[in-house]
C-alpha cells in the first residue's frame, strides 16, 4: 500500500492550534494515520462533493480531500461537529 503525503490548509492548521493539548494530539494522530489508510473504517464520503471525506475523531470532525492520482491528503477543515460543517 502506498504512503501518501498529508497537507493541511491554512485554516485547518489555525483551528488546529485553537484546540487544547489532548484533542490536538487525538486529532493529530488521526491526521498522520489518514497517510497510510485515507479511507479508514468509520470515514464518510460528504454530500455534495466528488471527493471530500470526514473522519470522526471524539466530538470533532476533520474533513479532508483525497487525490489519488498524486498520492496526496489534503485536510480541509476541522473543528467540534457542532461548527465544523458551517
Amino acid at each position: 500500500m502506498a504512503i501518501y503525503e498529508i497537507e493541511i490548509s491554512r485554516s485547518a492548521e489555525r483551528q488546529l492550534r485553537r484546540l487544547d493539548r489532548a484533542a490536538q494530539e487525538r486529532v493529530g494522530a488521526a491526521i498522520r494515520a489518514l497517510a497510510r489508510d485515507p479511507r479508514p473504517r468509520g470515514s464518510r464520503k460528504l454530500q455534495g462533493y466528488e471527493d471530500v471525506f470526514r473522519v470522526r475523531v471524539g466530538s470533532y470532525r476533520v474533513l479532508y480531500s483525497i487525490s489519488g492520482s498524486t498520492l496526496i491528503i489534503v485536510i480541509l477543515k476541522l473543528g467540534h461537529r457542532k461548527e465544523v460543517y458551517r
